[in-house]
Parts: C-alpha cells; sequence; structure tokens
C-alpha cells in the first residue's frame, strides 16, 4: 500500500475517512462510505485511516474526533467534516472537486 503523504498528493480527490473499531458512527458510516466509493469510482479515491494504527496521520491533520472526513487534492485540504454525513451530501461534496 502507498503510504498515505504518497496517496493524498494525488491530483484525484482523495477522501479519507479518520476511523476507529470502537467508534458506533464510524460503523454506522461504513457502508454509506462504501456505496459513496462505487459512486466515484474512478473520480475520486477513498481511503480509511484507523486513528488508532495511524496515530501520526491523525495528529499531523488535528483530528481528534471520529468519524472525521477530509478530501485532499495534490496534497492540500479542500474540505474538512468532523462527524456523520449522509451520502448524498457527501457525494456533492466529492463531485465538486473532481
Amino acid at each position: 500500500m502507498e503510504p498515505f503523504n504518497q496517496l493524498i498528493q494525488s491530483e484525484t480527490p482523495v477522501l479519507v475517512d479518520f476511523y476507529a473499531d470502537w467508534c458506533g458512527p464510524c460503523k454506522a458510516m461504513s457502508p454509506v462510505i462504501q456505496e459513496v466509493a462505487k459512486e466515484v469510482s474512478g473520480k475520486a479515491r477513498i481511503i480509511k485511516i484507523n486513528i488508532d494504527k495511524n496515530t501520526q496521520a491523525a495528529q499531523a491533520y488535528g483530528v481528534s474526533a471520529v468519524p472525521t472526513f477530509i478530501i485532499f487534492k495534490e496534497g492540500k485540504i479542500l474540505w474538512r467534516h468532523p462527524g456523520m454525513i449522509d451520502k448524498r451530501s457527501l457525494l456533492n461534496v466529492i463531485m465538486q472537486h473532481t
């Protein structure tokens, strides 16, 4: 797997889902994220980062609550959202950055 810093340098938008295994809202978002990933396939990439296993990435981007969603493009943060979000809103925001 590519290192996190390489992934977020992409010209294609990358939605990062910062989550934790113990997080109930994260589990609830999982099927939504899978559906969104199918719909944006080829236009954007979605990666999941477990904050307990990747503490450096979580700390580097100030992730203190999970889930937190951040869209990166060419290493820059384009959008950030802590907490749950509905599928339509998430799709809309991803498509704005493709």
